[in-house]
C-alpha cells in the first residue's frame, strides 16, 4: 500500500480518557476511531490485525473439528427467559422490544441460540459429538468502559459450543480444543499462561475450566503461579496455603479485655501487642437465592482477605451481599467488635481453613469496645465449618504444600469451560442415546476475544516510541521509507516496492511528501517488523542499504543487488 494514496492518519496527542498503552497507541497509531463510550470503529490498519486474528482462529477451529456458523446479534428474551437468565444477566445486557412489544437483547453471549438451534435439528446420539462455532459481534452493556479495545461495551468474539452424550466426550473434546487454542496463542506469538479459573455466570461451579491469559504489567488479571509445579491459577480460583505458623499456643481461658473505639484489626493487635496472624477478621454476608436469604459469619486469619468468588460458589447462591449495619444489629452483633463467641442469634458460621482451630486468637466480642483473647475455635465453638475462602497471594504455598508461588499479572484472551447439562435441560433438550432413551446431552463452551486480542499483543509488545507487532498479527511485514527528491532514485524504490509486493511480501510503502522525521516516527509508532529506508545517498557507487528490524533495534547492511533476497530472509527468521 502506497501512503500517499492511503487511509491513515497518526496522533501526537495521548487521548484523555487513555489510561493503558495498547488504548494510547491504538488511537495513535490509527488502528481505531473511538464513536462513543466503549465503541470503535476499526480503522484500515487495525482492521488487517483483527483479520489476521480471525483467521488464525478459523483455521485452528476448522482442524479441530469445529463447524463455523453465523448466529443472529439481536436474540429473542423468549430464550433467555427459557434458561432463567434474562432477570440474572442482570444490566449487562442491552434489552428492547419491537413493534409487537416482544422483548429482543443484543447478544452478550450465545448459549441459549446455539441451544435452541442444536434442538431443533439434532435429534440422535450418532450426531455427536458436535462443535459449532461463530465469530461475530457481541454486546455487553458495562458500566465504566474503559481501556479501550480492552474493556468495550461492543467487540468481536469467537464463542464455540460443544455437544455430548457422556462426560467422557466432553472430556476429550474439551481437550483437543484446549490444545486448539494453546496452538492460536503460540501462532500469533504471544507469551500466554494457561491458569484454572471460574465459569461465570456462563457455567456452574464446578466446572472445569480454564483462561488463556496473556502475560502484561498493565493486565487487569492477577495469576497465582508456582514455577516448581506449574501450577497456575486465576487468583479468584487459586487454592494456596499459608506459609507461617497462625494463633498463638493455647494457655488459658478465653478472657474479655477493653479495647475503646478500636475496630480495625491493626488497631487491635497493635493496642494488645500482638501480630495480626494471631487474631480473626468477622465479615457478616448475606446470601440470596431465590426468595431465600441467609446470614453468614465468616472468619479468616487477620491479614488475610475473602476471596468473595470462593464464598458464592460454597454457598451456591444467587446473590452474594455484605451485611448492611442495620443487618448487622438485627442479628446481635456489634459493628467493630463482631465475634463468633457468644452469639445470641443462629447464623451459619463458617472458618477458613487457613485458621488452626487448636490455637488461641483475638477476636471480636460482640460487646462495644470490647473483644477476647485466647479464643480457640475447637474449643469454644460448638459447631463451625471449615471452607476455603481466603484470597491467595505471593509468597504463599502451592499445591505440594513446599513451593512458593509468585503473582503475575494477565489479560484474558481466551476462556474454556464445560457447561454439563445446565443449558439443555433449561431449553428442555432431549436426544435418543444407544439404547433408545432420550437424555440432555452436555455441553462446552469456548471463547476468545478477538478484538481484545489486538490491544492485549500490544499491551504486551511495544515501548516508548510504538507498537512492537508480532510477524503474525502485524497489519503489514514491510515499512519501506524513501527519503530524497531525486526522480530517479524514486524510481528505483519503486522498483523495491513492485518487486517486494511480487513477491507476496506485505508491504507499506511510505511516498508521502513529508520530511525524514516525520515518516521514521510514523514507522516506530506503528511498528511493523522490518522497516527499510532509502534515501537519495543510499544509491551512490558501493554504499550498503540497511535493514532495521523494529524489535531489537538491530541494523542490517545489504548492497541494492541482495536487499530483497535479504528481506525474505529477515522475515522468515521473524516468522
Amino acid at each position: 500500500m502506497r501512503l500517499s494514496r492511503g487511509f491513515w492518519q497518526t496522533y501526537k496527542e495521548v487521548p484523555a480518557d487513555a489510561e493503558i498503552p495498547s488504548h494510547r497507541l491504538m488511537i495513535r497509531a490509527g488502528l481505531v476511531h473511538k464513536s462513543g463510550a466503549g465503541l470503535y470503529n476499526y480503522l484500515p490498519m487495525g482492521y488487517r490485525t483483527i483479520r489476521k486474528i480471525e483467521q488464525i482462529v478459523r483455521e485452528e477451529m476448522d482442524r479441530a473439528d469445529a463447524h463455523e456458523l453465523l448466529m443472529t446479534v439481536v436474540t429473542p428474551g423468549e430464550l433467555w427467559q427459557e434458561s432463567g437468565r434474562w432477570a440474572s444477566m442482570g444490566g449487562e445486557m442491552l434489552k428492547f422490544k419491537d413493534k409487537a412489544e416482544r422483548d429482543l437483547c443484543i447478544s452478550p453471549t450465545n448459549e441459549e441460540s446455539v441451544t435452541d438451534i442444536f434442538r431443533k435439528t439434532v435429534k440422535s446420539y450418532k450426531e455427536l459429538p458436535l462443535t459449532l462455532y461463530q465469530i461475530n459481534t457481541k454486546f455487553r452493556d458495562e458500566i465504566r468502559p474503559r481501556f479501550g479495545l480492552m474493556r468495550g461495551r461492543e467487540f468481536t468474539m469467537k464463542d464455540a459450543y460443544s455437544f455430548h452424550m457422556d462426560k467422557k466426550c466432553l472430556d476429550e473434546v474439551y481437550q483437543q480444543l484446549y490444545r486448539a487454542y494453546e496452538r492460536i496463542f503460540q501462532r500469533m506469538g504471544l507469551n500466554f499462561s494457561v491458569v484454572e479459573a471460574d465459569a461465570g455466570a456462563m457455567g456452574t461451579s464446578d466446572s472445569q475450566t480454564h483462561e488463556f491469559q496473556v502475560l502484561a504489567q498493565t493486565g487487569e488479571d492477577e495469576l497465582i503461579y508456582c514455577e516448581t509445579t506449574n501450577y497456575a491459577a486465576n487468583i479468584e480460583k487459586a487454592v494456596t496455603y499459608r506459609a507461617d505458623q497462625v494463633g498463638s499456643e493455647l494457655s488459658s481461658e478465653m478472657e474479655e479485655v477493653k479495647t475503646p473505639a478500636m475496630q480495625t484489626i491493626d488497631d487491635v493487635c497493635q493496642f494488645l501487642k500482638c501480630p495480626t496472624n494471631e487474631s480473626l477478621k468477622s465479615l457478616v454476608y448475606k446470601s440470596v437465592t431465590g426468595d431465600k436469604e441467609d446470614f453468614h459469619l465468616v472468619l479468616l486469619i487477620g491479614d488475610d482477605q475473602l476471596n468473595e468468588l470462593k464464598l458464592k460458589n460454597y454457598l451456591a447462591c444467587d446473590h452474594l451481599l455484605a451485611a448492611t449495619d442495620n443487618e448487622i444489629s438485627q442479628l446481635g452483633l456489634v459493628k467493630g467488635f463482631v465475634g463468633p463467641a457468644r452469639l445470641e442469634s443462629k447464623i451459619n458460621i463458617l472458618f477458613d481453613q487457613a485458621v488452626n482451630t487448636e490455637r488461641a486468637y483475638v477476636v471480636g466480642g460482640n460487646k462495644v469496645d470490647v473483644h477476647l483473647k485466647n479464643f480457640s475455635p475447637k474449643r469454644d465453638m460448638e459447631q463451625f465449618t471449615p471452607v476455603d475462602l481466603r484470597l491467595a497471594r505471593a509468597n504463599d504455598l502451592g499445591p505440594d504444600k513446599k513451593s512458593h508461588v509468585v503473582i503475575k499479572r494477565g489479560i484474558e484472551v481466551g476462556h474454556i469451560f464445560q457447561l454439563g447439562d445446565k443449558y439443555t435441560k433449561a431449553l428442555d433438550v432431549k436426544i435418543l442415546d444407544q439404547n433408545g432413551k432420550t437424555k440432555a446431552p452436555l455441553m462446552g463452551c469456548y471463547g476468545i476475544g478477538i478484538t481484545r486480542v489486538a490491544a492485549a499483543a500490544i499491551e504486551q509488545n511495544h515501548d516508548e516510541k510504538g507498537i512492537i507487532w508480532p510477524m503474525a498479527l502485524a497489519p503489514y511485514h514491510i515499512h519501506l521509507i524513501h527519503i530524497g527528491k531525486s526522480s530517479e532514485n524514486r524510481e528505483r524504490v519503486e522498483k523495491f516496492y513492485e518487486t517486494l509486493c511480487e513477491q507476496g511480501h506485505e508491504v507499506i510503502f511510505d511516498d508521502r511528501n513529508a520530511g525524514p522525521g516525520f515518516k521514521f516516527k510514523d514507522a516506530e509508532l506503528l511498528g511493523l517488523p522490518i522497516q527499510v529506508v532509502l534515501g537519495d545517498r543510499d544509491f551512490d557507487k558501493d554504499q550498503m542499504l540497511e535493514i532495521r528490524i523494529r524489535r531489537t533495534g538491530e541494523v542490517l547492511k545489504v548492497s541494492s543487488e541482495e536487499l530483497v533476497v535479504k528481506v525474505k530472509e529477515v522475515l522468515d527468521g521473524l516468522s
